[in-house]
């Protein structure tokens, strides 16, 4: 191969790439002067693909768009008649007019389009507040209903059939189906007759009647004030942080013993509170791993999925996705899942153990958790040092072995008995022939 100089034909391509190069410079410094920065405050993402892939339908409203994600969307269109529907009982009721409401909004607009993690500068100034609008008073008045039956109307087609509002409250429960907190609550605040109901308390109150104390504990409005709140994912989160709470710490092995390795050391599994899920202890020194009751259906499978993300997006670590790998840990098999069910731990609503086995290993897959501060180091390095001790193992063996019934007891007491017994036989023998 000979190459001396460039041939004409190259130079022309060169000089024409020069060129390009130029226009393309004009056409980025031109990009870059009219950049719109994405904001540090934003607090709503789109589910990572990671994540997504798993299971799409968790993420996605079945029923009702809320907010710029998934609004336009063909499926989610017939909820916008009932939107309009809701805005006209909401200024009936709230005695305000859509120019208050709407100059409310746009005050706050820069703010909101900042809580998204998109720009959306795809969507006017005037299609983002008029969206808002039918969004935050569908859901003030959905939250109304739900706490007073005298709010509605005798052919309210949401609340006369029964699985549209169970519909319409797991999409609530969707990180990217979510607008921030602090617009409802200042709508609410307009309303010249609020009836002294705050939007933190029908938060409170739409959401635990369906998940239960377990979700939602009673007590909670005294643990969460509503300006800390972000939006209904961040609601249901803060609702599981521990009144103690835990010290993320670093892990020495990323995996620990699973429930049927732990039963065989004689770990015992204690049933732990209903009114706080991620409230794992384990006690060395009694050998007792505390877990509080975990539910699984389709409907909590969707809030774990929804909180998970959230936290992924948004948390630096957290109980969520630590709690996630933990269970991973102890649940690894169908006998796993039989003795935490024996115990009462796994409530289990799916077909078989094989199915509570696939969800827990399909929430796990993309979970990104840090060794350096995992929420519960404490339980899992407790478990790994309570089960390399071999007397454990050999305890727990004999108690299992010969010691799980009272007839079994029984028959060991009475061997060693006669064991001990021929033993003194043969000793008191041996004395009499000397």
């Amino acid at each position: 191969m000979e190459i001396v100089g460039a041939t004409t034909e190259q130079m022309k391509r060169n000089d024409h790439v020069s060129l390009d190069i130029d226009k393309l410079k004009e056409s980025v410094e031109e990009e870059l002067k009219t950049l719109h920065a994405f904001s540090d405050k934003c607090s709503i993402y789109r589910v990572p693909k990671r994540l997504r892939d798993s299971k799409e339908y968790a993420y996605t409203p079945q029923l009702a768009s809320i907010g710029p994600i998934h609004h336009g969307k063909e499926e989610l269109k017939e909820m916008e008649e009932h939107k309009k529907i809701y805005l006209q009982q909401f200024l009936n009721l709230s005695e305000l007019s859509v120019k208050e409401c709407i100059a409310a909004i746009a005050e706050r607009e820069t703010r909101l389009r900042n809580c998204y993690a998109d720009n959306f500068e795809n969507i006017s100034k005037e299609d983002f507040v008029k969206m808002m609008l039918l969004d935050s008073s569908f859901i003030i008045m959905v939250f109304l209903k739900q706490l007073s039956p005298s709010f509605r109307r005798n052919n309210d087609r949401i609340f006369g059939k029964p699985w549209m509002i169970k519909e319409i409250k797991i999409d609530t429960c969707l990180l990217e189906n979510q607008i921030p907190f602090f617009i409802l609550d200042d709508l609410l605040k307009l309303s010249k007759r609020q009836g002294g109901c705050s939007m933190i308390e029908l938060t409170r109150d739409f959401y635990s009647p369906r998940l239960g104390d377990s979700w939602v504990p009673k007590d909670i409005l005294e643990q969460i004030n509503s300006s800390e709140v972000e939006h209904f994912v961040d609601f249901l989160r803060k609702c599981q942080r521990l009144a103690k709470q835990k010290q993320s710490k670093p892990l020495e092995t990323l995996t620990a013993p699973s429930a049927m390795e732990l039963h065989q050391s004689g770990v015992k599994f204690k049933l732990g509170s209903r009114e706080k899920i991620f409230d794992m202890n384990f006690d060395f020194h009694k050998g007792v791993l505390e877990i509080p009751p975990l539910f699984l259906e389709d409907e909590t499978e969707k809030l774990f999925r929804n909180l998970h993300a959230f936290e992924q997006c948004h948390c630096e670590g957290g109980y969520v996705s630590d709690y996630i790998a933990t269970i991973n840990f102890l649940v690894r098999g169908t006998n796993d899942v039989e003795i935490l069910a024996k115990k009462g731990i796994i409530d289990n609503w799916l077909s078989d153990n094989d199915a509570v086995m696939s969800v827990l290993h399909d929430l796990d897959r993309g979970n990104f958790v840090s060794s350096r501060r995992f929420y519960f180091a404490d339980v899992v390095g407790g478990l790994n040092k309570y089960c390399r001790k071999r007397a454990h193992k050999w305890i727990a063996a004999l108690k299992q072995n010969y010691f799980h019934n009272p007839w079994v007891s029984i028959s060991v007491v009475a061997a060693g008995a006669l064991l001990i017994l021929t033993v003194i036989q043969a000793v008191c023998s041996v004395i009499q022939v000397k």
